[in-house]
């Protein structure tokens, strides 16, 4: 009997080690399986990642071209506000615009300066804005140039930006009022911000002078006349500065005489002394 259940609990202990190798294989396999599951992932994701980022940069690209191409199809417009709604045509609000720059701007316009106008909005109580779309730039600035004959009246006109533009100068604005609170200038150029500082400027800090300073011209002229004084009789030597000038023509002629003559007599007399011996 006592074999038996010596024999039933090494069976039991077997089956028990049998089931835990068995749970840290299921464990060892769940974790490969799962590592390998993370790096396929991983892989995707990077590829995916790569696509996203070229596409990303593709649609920039598109925003950019676009941008460019509204704010180019914009670049001859202008919007007038304010002026009486009455016409029935096309050609009587060709009519009134072309009277109303001739009249308030002083700028002789005709037909063929003109590409396109229109209304701009729904019918209310108020006139609706005019978008005038002119043929060429230059007529765009010379009338843009007038606006200020309209600063009495209940007329004024704008140019045409794009919404994006829009939104980004009511932002700016804000950044204006707080530069023009400190005095600066600004305006606002299209969508960027122009400071231009106020004269008050902090001088730059410079070094105290010594008080036997002098200029250094003057102090090397100085130098020169103390020279001439001490030694009337010194040789004339050469100076690496430029403040006391090049050596005139005639001296250095004569100069290179004086050398000449010494030499020729010096060797007149070595001559004569030869002569002598012999």
């Amino acid at each position: 009997m006592e074999e038996i259940m010596k024999a039933l609990q090494n069976i039991q202990k077997e089956l028990n080690d049998q089931k835990i190798e068995i749970q840290k294989n299921g464990e060892r396999v769940t974790e490969q399986v799962t590592q390998n599951i993370t790096n396929k992932l991983e892989e995707k994701f990077a590829i995916w990642k790569e696509k996203h980022q070229t596409l990303k940069e593709k649609v920039e690209n598109q925003e950019r071209r676009i941008q460019f191409m509204e704010k180019q199809a914009r670049a001859r417009n202008i919007i007038f506000f304010g002026i009486e709604e009455g016409e029935s045509s096309y050609k009587n609000l060709e009519n009134n615009i072309i009277k109303f720059i001739n009249e308030y701007l002083s700028i002789k316009l005709e037909y063929r300066d003109i590409q396109e106008v229109k209304r701009l909005g729904k019918i209310g109580d108020k006139p609706r804005p005019i978008l005038v779309t002119f043929t060429t730039l230059g007529l765009k600035i010379n009338i843009l140039k007038q606006k200020n004959l309209l600063k009495d009246t209940q007329y004024y006109l704008k140019e045409d930006y794009p919404k994006y533009i829009l939104e980004k100068r009511k932002e700016l604005q804000k950044e204006a009022n707080k530069e023009r609170e400190k005095g600066n200038r600004v305006t606002i150029k299209y969508d960027k911000l122009v400071v231009v500082k106020s004269n008050n400027k902090r001088a730059l800090p410079t070094s105290p002078e010594p008080q036997n300073y002098q200029p250094q011209q003057t102090r090397i002229s100085q130098t020169t006349k103390k020279n001439k004084t001490k030694n009337p009789n010194s040789p004339i030597r050469r100076s690496n500065s430029v403040s006391e000038g090049f050596v005139r023509p005639g001296l250095l002629n004569y100069l290179v005489n004086k050398n000449d003559k010494n030499t020729l007599q010096h060797q007149n007399n070595e001559n004569v002394n030869k002569n002598n011996q012999i």
